[in-house]
């Protein structure tokens, strides 16, 4: 919970905003979000509706067992889960996936994602780039940090970049600033308390070495008033003002922003009324709860059945100007049992995914909200001793739905084993290029400055997807 104290004040258009913001009523006291966003919106509060929401299937997620069914392969290739028809005349896609099957002509499958770097984090779902990628001045921004750069504000009510990531991608901090610097890392809330996600032995590990400020904590001392957060930010200036005239590097100005800006978003109240599902409908959050008996047993990476609640929340965090959202669904790593592990987590992405798609349709919202679906790479077409799929970074399976695209279609073949891609190879650039495109940003036109003064332009290579467009 947060509670700030403070005394009330008035918007020009008559709306007492109180001076006690708690996470969930934050902002206007007696008005849920749905009615706060409406009364600002109505007072000519707002700015862009064009998101992304960046969904990555931790661990690479396996393509002959989700969109790219290989039916005829061999036992030892197909696996054992039989293809079920969608409403894409002749398009076929796993039995786990009935709900995604039931609205695929509001998606956009791609069977031929290549050029993974093979590595395994989120990084290159978030960015693009390799993470050697100008890594002697601080690597490659993800795509969050880019439009933080672009577009935000000190006064923002709500961070235009959250990082909902967990497990894999949080600890290796897959959705970085690089070389622009701290002040536009993603806004990044603690919610293992919500989703809890075991961590691996290495990774707990890793975790540790990051200390505790990889997540920000969404607690403050309720006696902690706006006035004294106002009088605490006026010390700490005078006292760093000396540390500003002689730092040279520019990180004392980066980390004023970031902090000035995290403390609009805390007594603003609309982000954090945002993260709280208890304001949400309870109709809308029961859409997105899964029947926990539908999921046979839980590997101890995986995420449980609420998962599908964390696109509620992306959705939420949209509304109030958030955008760009990256969420996890975990564990796709599935070097052993990926039958039993694809079993649990599949239905629960499928679920989750058919919720949010149809949520923002009736909405209104989801010509402004593009979604992309994909992992770091595929996984083997060849099942090991161990009943598992390892890594296979030469193609993998990826899916696009909103913004405005031309849904309802599949891009690119590969192989009698969905080893390789055959018919038109798409990367990981050309989905951002697309991606950026939605947004209204021009990746080949625009540039962003390096530590060494040199514009670097958002995107190297890629091409739009205009197939979608």
């Amino acid at each position: 919970m947060i509670t700030v104290k403070g005394s009330s004040y008035q918007h020009c258009d008559g709306i007492t905003r109180r001076g006690f913001l708690t996470a969930g009523a934050l902002g206007l006291s007696g008005l849920t979000l749905d009615q706060l966003l409406r009364a600002e919106a109505a007072a000519g509060i707002g700015s862009s509706n064009k998101a992304i929401i960046n969904i990555h299937l931790d661990g690479g997620p396996p393509q002959m067992d989700t969109i790219d069914l290989k039916p005829d392969a061999p036992s030892e290739i197909r696996g054992e889960f039989q293809p079920i028809s969608t409403r894409l005349p002749g398009f076929m896609i796993s039995e786990l996936m009935p709900r995604t099957g039931s609205i695929a002509d509001q998606l956009v499958f791609i069977r031929s994602l290549v050029g993974s770097t093979g590595r395994h984090d989120a990084f290159q779902c978030q960015s693009g780039f390799s993470p050697s990628d100008m890594a002697s001045v601080g690597g490659r921004p993800a795509m969050g940090c880019v439009v933080n750069k672009l577009k935000s504000s000190p006064a923002d009510v709500a961070p235009l970049f959250v990082d909902l990531m967990q497990g894999r991608p949080l600890v290796r901090n897959s959705a970085r600033p690089g070389f622009l610097g701290p002040g536009y890392k993603p806004f990044r809330p603690d919610m293992t308390h919500m989703f809890p996600r075991e961590l691996e032995d290495g990774m707990k590990k890793e975790l540790a070495a990051l200390g505790n400020h990889h997540t920000v904590s969404l607690t403050l001392n309720e006696q902690l008033s706006a006035q004294r957060i106002g009088s605490r930010r006026q010390l700490l200036a005078g006292l760093d003002r000396l540390r500003r005239d002689v730092d040279r590097s520019g990180m004392m100005d980066a980390m004023d922003r970031f902090s000035s800006q995290a403390t609009e978003i805390l007594i603003s109240g609309q982000f954090a009324s945002a993260i709280d599902l208890d304001k949400e409908d309870p109709r809308v959050v029961e859409r997105f709860t899964m029947d926990a008996n539908k999921v046979p047993g839980r590997h101890v990476t995986s995420d449980h059945p609420g998962a599908p609640l964390k696109l509620l929340m992306a959705r939420r965090l949209v509304e109030v100007g958030v955008r760009c959202v990256s969420v996890t669904f975990s564990d796709f790593d599935t070097h052993s049992d990926n039958f039993g592990r694809m079993r649990q987590m599949l239905p629960i992405v499928d679920f989750g995914l058919h919720a949010l798609i149809t949520d923002l349709a009736e909405r209104g919202m989801l010509d402004d909200v593009s979604i992309v679906i994909w992992g770091e790479f595929g996984r083997t077409p060849k099942i090991n001793g161990k009943g598992g799929r390892d890594h296979w970074p030469r193609v993998g399976p990826a899916m696009l739905a909103g913004g405005g695209m031309k849904t309802g279609q599949v891009i690119g073949a590969t192989d009698r084993q969905a080893g390789s891609a055959i018919e038109r190879p798409v990367t990981y650039k050309d989905i951002f290029a697309t991606l950026y495109h939605n947004l209204g940003i021009n990746p080949f036109g625009t540039t962003i400055v390096d530590p060494s003064g040199r514009p670097q332009y958002l995107l190297d290579s890629g091409k739009r997807l205009q197939e979608v467009l």
